[in-house]
């Protein structure tokens, strides 16, 4: 095959760069992805970043916020691995809630109040597949929908409608977005292309900035490789704009050692302050699919779950000192999802399997301080296959980002995420105008007879406007949804049959707006 033929069939929809920075290597994207295409030609005119960290595997979210309001149940659900109680770290103004002691760093974040987290994110109809469920999350699809695109990629799309034709341009001379620590995924993908670009590991960044490129084997396939790469590092005009870039920041703060989501986030904030106009960062960490032996027997609160939550907790807070350290703080929020979370017993193997909702941490100088919504509720009897029902959607929390920390309007947000979701108090007014009433009282919700035999009565109070009641059963799925539509401010009644339903404990989530209410409601014969 001839050299010209082999790039041709090789690499059709991405360039390689073989420059290396901060030891990623460097992969190049264009397509037609409506997200990136958003932040090209930008109609917002907004210099906020977006980073998205992803805890690869499901992180276990009741062993990361621990309900201390119901510690007994917490305790009695996973007596091998729970964190005892005089371990749990504190936050300021929720003594009902703490944190794992390994997570020090996010516990002073949150007391300097520069982090939110939003308790029982999910979905309806969870799926407990590491590859459907990361795909779930990424594109921000329903559970029984493939979208071929990821969710980042539509926001960009919108700002950069005709990329990549034009592309770099004076007005958006860098990439859209970029993925750093991972070959670029499912959030960045667009209708066609990926449209984000990838940054593999930091020794390749390091050397891309230095001028360095891995060696090639001395064989046929080397020579080809070094061919590829020769045309690639003439042809993209990406390089030497992440070049400059990170050249323009000799001096940051100091990041913990032997920590690879740390030596990432310290590439994003060394990018961010140099100058480039990319809005959507993301990176990852992995290890969180913690089935076994995830404490030390002797004692819960170290092990390997303890190692990972020290490991992110530390390089957030690095990353965060750092971002304020060289005058970015303004203008960066920080984000983490799992796939899913774990169960709410845990299993004779010191761990826990696949299981529904977790939270998620927001993090900045531009966070609503706070703990979004209340702690899961725990039955006293609880089964193997029990699962925390979500309180929160988590296009709810994208939706929120969108709207409040790039702007997005209302009609748009539907056209990215398909439907209205509701809006959450997570982002201050810093980054856009307007937005719902944060002292604004509480949705209620009640529920009679409860427990129940057949039939029961759903009290609910709307402050108007569109909303959402939803029946969750013990496996987090959602079975019924009796009320779905706009009401005028007020209290109104809804009978449930559950005639057809097995005894045991269900949920009753009431959303409106901004607002959402999960109660427990038990079917007995």
């Amino acid at each position: 095959m001839k050299r010209r033929d082999f790039l041709k069939k090789s690499i059709p929809a991405a360039t390689l760069l073989p420059a290396i920075v901060d030891g990623y290597s460097v992969k190049a994207f264009t397509g037609n992805s409506p997200l990136l295409m958003v932040l090209m030609n930008p109609t917002t005119d907004t210099d906020h970043v977006l980073v998205i960290v992803q805890l690869n595997g499901g992180n276990d979210g009741l062993n990361t916020v621990i309900p201390r309001d119901n510690y007994s149940n917490y305790y009695n659900a996973r007596t091998n691995i729970a964190i005892p109680e005089n371990r749990i770290l504190n936050l300021n103004g929720y003594a009902a809630t703490g944190l794992h002691p390994g997570m020090t760093g996010l516990q002073t974040l949150f007391n300097e109040g520069k982090l939110s987290i939003v308790q029982a994110v999910g979905y309806p109809s969870p799926n407990f597949s590491h590859f459907r469920a990361t795909d779930i999350w990424m594109s921000g699809s329903d559970a029984n929908q493939v979208i071929n695109s990821g969710w980042a990629v539509r926001y960009l799309n919108a700002e950069f409608p005709n990329f990549p034709i034009g592309f770099p341009n004076s007005a958006m001379p860098d990439p859209l977005a970029i993925q750093i620590g991972s070959v670029t995924s499912l959030t960045l993908q667009g209708p066609s292309v990926n449209m984000g670009m990838s940054i593999t590991d930091p020794t390749s960044f390091y050397n891309l900035i230095n001028g360095v490129q891995d060696s090639a084997p001395n064989n046929y396939m080397g020579q080809e490789l070094t061919y590829i790469r020769n045309v690639a590092s003439q042809t993209n005009q990406y390089a030497t704009r992440i070049r400059d870039a990170a050249n323009a920041v000799t001096q940051q703060s100091t990041y913990p050692t032997n920590n690879s989501l740390a030596d990432q986030l310290k590439i994003v904030a060394r990018l961010v302050k140099g100058g480039l106009k990319t809005r959507v960062y993301m990176v990852s960490y992995n290890g969180f699919d913690t089935h076994s032996l995830q404490v030390n027997t002797a004692d819960t609160t170290i092990g390997t779950h303890n190692n990972l939550l020290t490991a992110i907790s530390n390089a957030i807070k690095a990353f965060a000192d750092d971002c304020k350290f060289l005058g970015i703080e303004d203008r960066v929020l920080g984000m983490t999802f799992s796939e899913f979370g774990r169960r709410i017993k845990s299993n004779s193997s010191l761990g826990t399997d696949h299981g529904a909702a977790a939270p998620m941490f927001l993090f900045g100088k531009h966070v609503v301080n706070s703990v979004v919504g209340n702690n899961p509720t725990i039955p006293a009897n609880v089964s193997v296959n029990d699962n925390i029902p979500f309180q929160y959607d988590f296009r709810s929390v994208y939706a929120s980002v969108l709207e409040k920390w790039f702007c997005v309007d209302s009609n748009t947000l539907q056209t990215i995420l398909f439907r209205n979701y509701q809006s959450l108090n997570i982002v201050n007014k810093f980054g856009c105008p307007g937005g719902p009433d944060p002292n604004a009282g509480d949705a209620l919700v009640k529920i009679f007879p409860n427990p129940f035999v057949t039939s029961t009565e759903i009290e609910f109070t709307t402050r108007g406007g569109h909303t959402l009641i939803q029946i969750i059963d013990a496996l987090g799925r959602v079975i019924k949804t009796p009320v779905d539509r706009d009401y005028t401010a007020g209290t109104y009644k809804v009978s449930f049959d559950g005639s057809y339903l097995p005894t045991g404990v269900y949920y009753v989530r009431l959303q409106n707006g901004q607002f959402q209410q999960v109660k427990p409601a038990l079917k007995v014969r």
